[in-house]
């Protein structure tokens, strides 16, 4: 089994910034993509940005240069540090990770930005 831990969320005015974090922890062999995904209410969960073992990133248009995704292999944790940040970023934001082709979500952290 595998556990994804998040923590860092929370309320910010706009133009803030915060720092998620993602910590993988149990049978884990080698982690290949990591990232996060978010939901805003009433929509669908889309992509914010993803992070290969490789350290290639990839981000949805609308976080992209406010977004930064890193990671840190020897600790299994994903980070994302958002800045600039939007009432439109207001959503519950998920980790994965995705071990040996299977994909592992956690529990989810929300972010509220006012205006």
């Amino acid at each position: 089994q595998v556990q994804l831990v998040e923590s860092g969320g929370g309320l910010v005015q706009a133009g803030g910034s915060l720092r998620l974090s993602c910590a993988a922890s149990g049978s884990i062999f080698s982690i290949n993509t990591m990232g996060w995904f978010r939901q805003a209410p009433g929509k669908q969960r889309e992509l914010g940005a993803i992070i290969s073992s490789g350290g290639n990133t990839n981000y949805a248009t609308s976080v992209k240069g406010r977004f930064t995704i890193s990671r840190d292999n020897a600790k299994n944790t994903v980070y994302l540090q958002m800045n600039s940040l939007k009432p439109e970023d207001t959503a519950v934001y998920y980790c994965f990770v995705n071990i040996q082709n299977r994909q592992y979500w956690g529990q989810g952290t929300q972010v509220t930005v006012s205006s």
